[in-house]
């Protein structure tokens, strides 16, 4: 029988089976539009508030605060672009350019809307470097702060390398900078892969905007959820209708919401010290016994579940179709640059050259993930690094001048 190990979590994750019960209901029984004023309609809407207190529970915020989409790409365009447009409302289109700042690591969703704006001439924008750890640099982000600075944005957990920034220690800073400006300062952090994992408690963060995705921790596809803080200055992006407190038109996906609810009530149910241990145990077995081995990204300050090494003298690609092959399923990078073959931004932005970041490979373990599969995981990538190699060397002689 074909084996298959999947080490993608981080793209997605399969919805749980007794959360897909819970959904089934409301696509053909409970099945009423929420913002009807009848029977079935209000059954539906009573099934989109109980989410949301989910959601607030865990967030530790209001439900008024909770604002549903249909991912964390509309909630990261919503949060940026929500806030340009209020700008702009409140100060008239020939106000001055306000300053947006962001990580040369952030998810596309993030990068291209900025550069959009940017482009669009709406905008100042500067991006935060990293460190070749993956991590920004806080005093460094205070000296990028201008007078017309209005939004920082600067991811919670990176997903293609797992570094953990410090969005505390930044929500502190632009507390303390918004105390003695004028022009208040927007703090907002992409969560996706932070939510299944790390507190998201908004006042220990101190954050204004909060982003997520439900199929990033064993929800439905096609949810998801930006926090915005009373009183943070947003305007709608997307009209047509009064749903979502008028910040988010488009009839309710009852069926997803559901089952975003019901998964983020699970979150902490997960062993995620299991998760760790198996992660740990693959990155010493692939660093002691693959010669030219590293790990991409922060040691210690890293998401419970990433894995991100690189190989000299292999291309990524490769490898990943060698291991798919073999019934194991990982990928290169992010997901949504999938079709991309330039090589991952977030690689090179750590200080690699080309070379080194087309020869990684993200692994990302799950709570399915067992110690079985690791060694066999491991034991494939041994084999198929060695056979690539020696193609690569082979080759290389091919071609060598002074042959």
């Amino acid at each position: 029988m074909f084996k298959q190990i999947y080490l993608d979590y981080a793209a997605t994750t399969p919805t749980d089976k007794g959360i897909l019960e819970k959904m089934m209901p409301y696509f053909s029984q409970d099945f009423g539009n929420p913002s009807s004023v009848h029977n079935l309609g209000q059954r539906a809407m009573m099934a989109v508030d109980e989410s949301r207190e989910k959601v607030a529970k865990i967030l530790k915020c209001s439900p008024t605060e909770i604002i549903f989409t249909s991912g964390a790409t509309e909630s990261n365009n919503l949060a940026i672009r929500g806030a340009v447009s209020h700008y702009y409302a409140t100060n008239g289109k020939n106000a001055p350019k306000p300053h947006f700042i962001s990580s040369t690591i952030e998810h596309h969703c993030v990068l291209d809307t900025l550069k959009s704006l940017f482009k669009s001439d709406l905008i100042e924008l500067t991006f935060l470097p990293v460190n070749n750890e993956g991590l920004v640099n806080i005093d460094k982000l205070k000296e990028m702060i201008q007078e017309n600075t209005i939004f920082v944005s600067v991811m919670y957990v990176n997903n293609e390398i797992g570094t953990i920034q410090p969005i505390e220690e930044i929500g502190k800073l632009i507390k303390e900078l918004n105390s003695i400006r004028q022009n208040k300062i927007i703090f907002h952090t992409d969560a996706v892969q932070a939510i299944n994992y790390l507190n998201c408690d908004i006042q220990k963060l101190g954050v204004d905007f909060l982003s997520f995705s439900a199929h990033k921790f064993y929800g439905p596809k096609g949810a998801g959820v930006l926090y915005i803080k009373k009183g943070t200055p947003i305007k709608v992006i997307q009209t047509g209708g009064a749903q979502e407190f008028k910040l988010r038109a488009g009839t309710h996906n009852v069926p997803a919401i559901v089952g975003l609810g019901e998964a983020i009530e699970q979150i902490r149910n997960n062993n995620f010290e299991k998760i760790e241990e198996l992660r740990d145990y693959l990155v010493e077995r692939i660093l002691k016994e693959i010669p030219a081995s590293y790990l991409n990204g922060h040691r210690e300050k890293r998401s419970p579940n990433n894995a991100n090494f690189r190989f000299d003298n292999i291309e990524g690609e490769g490898l990943l179709l060698s291991l798919d092959m073999e019934g194991v399923y990982a990928s290169t990078g992010s997901a949504c640059s999938s079709g991309s073959l330039d090589p991952s931004h977030v690689l090179l932005a750590l200080g690699l050259k080309h070379e080194q970041a087309h020869g990684s490979l993200r692994l990302t373990l799950g709570k399915h993930t067992t110690k079985e599969d690791i060694d066999f995981t491991i034991d494939k990538i041994k084999e198929i690094v060695a056979r690539l190699r020696e193609i690569s060397g082979n080759v290389l002689k091919e071609f060598d001048p002074k042959k």
